[in-house]
């Protein structure tokens, strides 16, 4: 009797507290020095402003879970970790900060209502996952980027961008630390080809400028 009255008065004690979620973050992506493939030019006089929008994320891609994959398409989140926010809204200030540190642009801004500029940035995320396919596991990041005149909204160049960083544990925090790695990667290169898209764009010049040399070519041939 006294064992039954034991286990009863244990049975109406307090419940275990739920393990809280752990909250991680893209940090920001300055470095101490700038990156060795980003060209720093002089700014010319009237150098372009820059508008950069707000990211938008494939599906699968937009919330606040931290994705993994043990098999190809088959997407998984972490059960007590996340982003304190989506990839894609943590990324926009990064973004302005890797490429104001180009120095090819007279301003660097977040688009708003208000926000104007001779060219605009247009970026998606496409992938950001832990994959354990393989051992280590690593984490592959992909970010697709436009950048269209201001006033004909013409795209003017386009390219996806992307990184595979190993984990350095095959847990959320080797994750979150694989991910700000491959972020900054992608970030750096994606500085590095606004530099050199800005350095040959002009105002109103022709599309085919910024085509490859064999694609003018076989626009310009006269159709048999």
């Amino acid at each position: 009797m006294c064992l039954i009255l034991v286990g009863g008065c244990g049975s109406l004690g307090p419940a275990a507290a739920p393990q809280s979620p752990a909250f991680y973050a893209l940090d920001n992506a300055r470095r101490a020095a700038p990156a060795a493939d980003v060209v720093r030019h002089t700014l010319p006089t009237g150098a372009p402003t820059l508008v950069v929008s707000a990211p938008r994320a494939a599906a699968g891609f937009d919330s606040q879970h931290i994705i993994y994959v043990r098999q190809a398409h088959q997407l998984e989140y972490f059960a007590r970790s996340e982003w304190i926010d989506t990839p894609a809204r943590m990324l926009s200030p990064l973004i302005v900060t890797a490429i104001e540190e180009s120095g090819a642009f007279g301003a660097v801004v977040l688009a708003s209502g208000s926000a104007s500029g001779d060219l605009r940035l247009d970026t998606e995320v496409l992938q950001l996952q832990h994959e354990f396919g393989l051992r280590p596991s690593r984490v592959r990041f992909v970010l697709r980027a436009s950048l269209v005149e201001g006033t004909s909204r013409r795209v003017i160049a386009s390219r996806d961008f992307s990184a595979v960083v190993t984990a350095p544990s095959d847990d959320p925090y080797g994750g979150v630390v694989a991910a700000n790695q491959a972020v900054r990667t992608v970030l750096e290169e994606l500085a590095a080809y606004c530099t050199k898209t800005t350095a040959d764009w002009a105002p109103g010049r022709s599309e085919d400028h910024f085509r490859p040399a064999a694609s003018r070519s076989k626009a310009a041939a006269p159709t048999p």
